[in-house]
């Protein structure tokens, strides 16, 4: 059994605490601050530490992507069950320098929810952007994230036409 399935299988555990326990958010030492209604509210802390600090002694943009990158996803997965989901596309504007702890703020409104399950239902599928962001201990907005997620059937295969659009980007 490899490691990541160990610690899914941690059922005593929360599932907010097994996330912390995913060997590379242990590593960055994430925390999970909160994880509600299913995880359409999420905030997670990124602390500035000797490991996370670049050259000028802020914080890595590589740590915030690979903490940013599967949120959204991980959202979609329990808020719809049955379908498999990754994340498509993903960008980050670096506003502000990350020369503090940053907090990770992740919500799915109602009304975004609601259009992805009619979505869900007319089309077999969707591919909904996300907009969420990292945060100083200030409160201020340090790094803005935008992310598509593509939800699909388990089992999705690409059509051609899909491969041929790929290719032309």
């Amino acid at each position: 059994m490899g490691l990541l399935r160990f610690i899914a299988n941690l059922k005593f555990l929360p599932e907010t605490r097994r996330l912390e326990f995913y060997p590379p958010f242990f590593m960055m030492r994430v925390k999970v601050l909160e994880a509600r209604d299913n995880w359409r509210h999420v905030r997670l802390r990124l602390p500035l530490t000797a490991f996370s600090r670049n050259l000028s002694g802020d914080m890595f943009g590589g740590w915030q992507a690979a903490l940013a990158d599967p949120i959204a996803a991980l959202c979609c997965a329990r808020v719809f069950p049955g379908y498999s989901v990754w994340t498509r596309a993903m960008s980050i504007d670096f506003q502000r320098t990350g020369n503090t702890d940053l907090e990770l703020r992740f919500e799915m409104r109602p009304e975004q929810e609601a259009a992805i399950s009619a979505e869900l239902k007319s089309n077999g599928r969707a591919t909904p952007t996300f907009e969420y962001g990292f945060y100083l201990t200030d409160g201020s907005l340090c790094t803005r994230i935008t992310n598509t997620v593509a939800i699909r059937p388990r089992g999705y295969a690409k059509t051609n036409a899909e491969q041929l659009d790929l290719n032309g980007l």
